[in-house]
């Protein structure tokens, strides 16, 4: 399950870009899972484990990738941490749905901000009141409010 922590999280890693770029894995960006997801986010073709090929770019290595998909890479292979999410457009909010919905193990993620997960039923906790929340109609308040709060505290 999609668990969501709104606001300050020390525990997290914030910097994510930077993280991805001194972790990462040849593998991980030769898996079918992670070209469907750079496709579709970055409007990159693989060619190998160190070079994506971007309609906008040229021929980039893989720490040119957006933060976006660096982040999604990091949940999905390093579900055990904990990221900043905010580092992701909505774009990547399905495909943070599909890792969570994937993964063997609760995905936990720091959001600074509301993300929109669309229009679709979903199901996710909000860690800081341990709510389950099916909606963006009922995500909106709770998020809201916590993430007002962390910016008070």
């Amino acid at each position: 399950m999609l668990k969501i922590f709104f606001g300050t999280m020390p525990e997290a890693i914030y910097n994510t870009s930077m993280y991805f770029d001194n972790v990462y894995l040849d593998k991980w960006i030769t898996d079918p899972f992670a070209q469907k997801i750079i496709k579709a986010i970055d409007k990159g073709e693989v060619l190998s484990a160190s070079a994506i090929k971007s309609k906008a770019l040229g021929v980039i290595p893989v720490t040119g990738l957006s933060g976006g998909v660096k982040t999604l890479l990091l949940i999905r292979n390093e579900p055990q941490k904990i990221f900043n999410a905010s580092t992701c457009g909505d774009n990547c909010a399905r495909w943070i749905l599909e890792i969570a919905k994937e993964c063997k193990q609760d995905v936990v993620i720091n959001l600074y901000h509301i993300m929109d997960f669309g229009s679709k039923p979903f199901e996710l906790e909000i860690l800081n009141n341990h709510k389950i929340i099916h909606s963006m109609e009922e995500l909106v308040e709770p998020a809201g409010f916590f993430i007002k709060e962390g910016m008070i505290t």
